[in-house]
């Protein structure tokens, strides 16, 4: 997980997650229209995996 994932995902989550396919992308989209703060944990939990 790089500096540059990192702030990305605090900026526009599901931007930084793009990379990792549709499915997380739809994920990480959804939790950022409930809300900012789950769409950066979801995109932060998804990166940390690798």
């Amino acid at each position: 997980m790089s500096l540059i994932r990192v702030i990305l995902s605090i900026i526009f989550p599901p931007l930084a997650v793009i990379d990792k396919g549709c499915g997380s992308v739809l994920i990480v989209f959804i939790l950022t229209l409930f809300g900012w703060i789950p769409g950066v944990i979801g995109a932060l939990i998804i990166l940390n995996k690798n």
